[in-house]
């Protein structure tokens, strides 16, 4: 088996939390598509302290490829943890980021990719979203509120999907909903966002972890916190 490489081009990073049923097809789905884009890769599984067999079926697949990370936490700490660590421990001078729930598809990394061109950050934007009409109407409120109070000027901030430069992480805090947050945060530290289109399907197996709490209440905490951020750098 060959070794890692050191310096990877491309750092992918996948936060699972009891998603055992969907483990193999996400992360089959990603390793094919990376090889297929002819950069040498490197992928950080960080397992938000899962209670089923969710780091058992990890592990085994780390044991498979030299390139792979997991990463445990032996407590949930939320997306916005598991995400910050994985973006942290990344080598690669681009990073990458999906959901581990199956519903982002792999193939849209490469497109993502051959957008930055003079951009800092490509975020997704969830075409024919695939979801419930209630979590759509959720996320259509919570889009429409961030763009206004943080002037992100973005239509779907909350899609797992992104692509961006290492130095974008630096202008990252560690706050519990951090994924639809980050586009707002990159601006403010003057780096350049912009959206493309992506697909989206719906999830098949296993349970949303999105409820009323973390749709909707954590979200308002956690954009007051940026809010107060971004104008603290405006000063």
């Amino acid at each position: 088996m060959a070794e890692a490489d050191p310096k990877p081009e491309l750092s992918v990073v996948i936060p699972f939390f009891n998603e055992e049923d969907n483990v193999t097809l996400v992360i089959s789905d990603v390793t094919s598509e990376l090889n297929k884009l002819g950069k040498s890769w490197e992928a950080i599984l960080v397992d938000d302290g899962s209670t089923d067999k969710t780091l058992t079926q990890l592990n085994k697949i780390a044991k498979e490829f030299t390139n792979i990370r997991v990463i445990h936490f032996q407590q949930n700490l939320g997306q916005g943890a598991s995400l910050f660590e994985g973006i942290s421990l990344a080598k690669a001078p681009l990073i990458a980021m999906m959901d581990g729930d199956g519903q982002n598809l792999a193939t849209d990394i490469g497109l993502l990719i051959s957008q930055l061109k003079d951009n800092d950050l490509i975020v997704g934007i969830r075409v024919n979203r695939d979801d419930s009409k209630l979590r759509r109407l959720t996320s259509q409120i919570a889009n429409f509120t961030r763009s206004r109070l943080l002037n992100d000027k973005l239509h779907d901030a909350g899609c797992a999907l992104k692509v961006f430069r290492s130095e974008v992480r630096s202008s990252f805090y560690n706050i519990k909903m951090l994924n639809p947050f980050m586009p707002a945060l990159a601006v403010a530290a003057h780096f350049k966002v912009a959206e493309y289109p992506v697909s989206h399907r719906a999830r098949t197996k296993g349970k949303s972890k999105y409820g009323f709490r973390a749709m909707l209440v954590r979200p308002i905490l956690d954009l007051l916190s940026v809010w107060l951020i971004i104008h603290s750098k405006r000063k």
